[in-house]
């Protein structure tokens, strides 16, 4: 008995009437082929009980089916994979890549983007980059926006390249104006406000003081490295000097705002009373905290989503935009104080 020829690219290319190239995008589900075209390439697949050999695939187009996820850090006070946030994050993009097919590499680095070309790129260690922590400074990642390799990055989406963050701007002046509206008058800002995603919280805490008309508003930024251990020093330090004059907090994120209120608490200030605090991220531990912690929630689901899949449309030639994501202000105990 004469063995059945097994359907190819090229037979159907020739059955469907279009490119090789085309049918092989149409059956991996490129949006740059039409809903129509896909659609017909699809029925005569199923047809023929054709299935692309991923093996394969990846071996000819030279895939590694494998994207790297770097936190850039520029210190060892910066935020890292150890953070409540962080571990969110990264689990969303691992959970979403893993539903399109793809492993991931996890690593902290202070490296430069040079490093990074020759240890996943020219090793073929990996297809496509997502980098979280955009920094103080933009000059390492502005040096891949001009090379051929595929990435994106998790921050600020004012840059030059694609980026997909949350609307922080809008998020620092929603928990700026619900302390005003709370009654504070003396609100201080506690974050890294140089660093990208934390200069547009600082400005949307500056935007809503200034729009606030009482004489008797005063603001302070103090320069907050992310971490629980360094806002709990900051306000120690404060209390202990009779520096501590403010009857309210804006954090740069929830881990910061916890170390703030371990402070006070021990210094018998009490939260909210004598002092409103709002933290940022809404990690798990802040409605389990006491007093749970009013905070500007982000999402980390759709953003770990929204990463991978605009990485995925890279790597397929396709054209991709920035995405700012909405923040929500969620209020509990740690700002429900009497006016």
């Amino acid at each position: 008995m004469k063995k059945k020829k097994l359907m190819t690219l090229s037979d159907i290319s020739k059955i469907s009437g279009v490119s090789e190239s085309t049918v092989s995008r149409a059956l991996s589900g490129s949006k740059l082929v039409s809903d129509k075209t896909r659609a017909k390439i699809q029925a005569i697949a199923d047809e023929h009980n054709f299935t692309i050999n991923a093996a394969a695939r990846n071996l000819r187009l030279q895939k590694t089916k494998t994207v790297a996820v770097i936190i850039l850090i520029s210190s060892g006070n910066d935020q890292s994979v150890s953070d409540p946030f962080m571990l969110s994050l990264v689990g969303s993009i691992a959970e979403a890549l893993g539903s399109k097919g793809y492993d991931m590499l996890l690593s902290t680095t202070r490296s430069a983007p040079q490093d990074w070309q020759r240890h996943y790129f020219d090793t073929r260690k990996a297809d496509g980059l997502i980098i979280i922590g955009q920094g103080e400074d933009d000059a390492p990642l502005n040096v891949l926006v001009d090379s051929t390799y595929p990435f994106v990055t998790w921050g600020s989406t004012a840059k030059s390249y694609t980026g997909v963050g949350s609307d922080n701007r809008k998020g620092g002046y929603l928990a700026t104006r619900h302390l005003i509206d709370q009654g504070c008058r003396r609100i201080g800002f506690f974050g890294k406000a140089h660093h990208a995603e934390i200069h547009e919280r600082w400005q949307g805490y500056k935007q809503a003081l200034e729009e606030n008309e009482a004489a008797a508003m005063i603001d302070t930024t103090l320069d907050v490295p992310f971490t629980a251990q360094a806002g709990y020093k900051v306000a120690k330090q404060l209390i202990n000097d009779n520096s501590f004059t403010y009857d309210g907090i804006v954090a740069a994120s929830d881990m910061i705002a916890i170390g703030i209120i371990k402070a006070l608490k021990e210094s018998a200030i009490n939260v909210p009373k004598d002092v409103a605090v709002v933290g940022f991220d809404d990690i798990s531990l802040a409605s389990m905290y006491h007093p749970s912690l009013t905070t500007v929630r982000q999402d980390t689901v759709h953003g770990g989503e929204m990463l991978v899949s605009k990485l995925l449309a890279k790597l397929n030639g396709e054209e991709v935009q920035s995405e700012t994501l909405p923040t929500q202000l969620v209020i509990r105990q740690s700002t429900q104080r009497s006016k």
